[in-house]
């Protein structure tokens, strides 16, 4: 497993393409931490750039300026 550490930049609320699904979707932006503590530094030395965005159809599970941590697991 890898485990990366990222901040939300941003959550955009958009129009869902499918007028028959749920009326919204929540697209959120993602960097990895640079600084502020001692773990996002290392987390820094260890992957210092790239970017995420993830869409959702629900709007309260991202926070701009709030990090996550997300794990890479090879699936079988």
């Amino acid at each position: 497993m890898t485990r990366a550490k990222f901040t939300c930049t941003e959550v955009a609320k958009r129009k869902h393409w499918d007028p028959t699904g749920v009326p919204f979707l929540y697209a959120a932006k993602f960097t990895p931490v640079t600084g502020g503590s001692d773990e996002n530094k290392s987390f820094f030395d260890s992957s210092p750039s790239g970017s995420l965005e993830l869409t959702t159809m629900r709007e309260d599970l991202f926070e701009p300026g709030c990090s996550y941590y997300l794990d890479f697991t090879k699936a079988e």
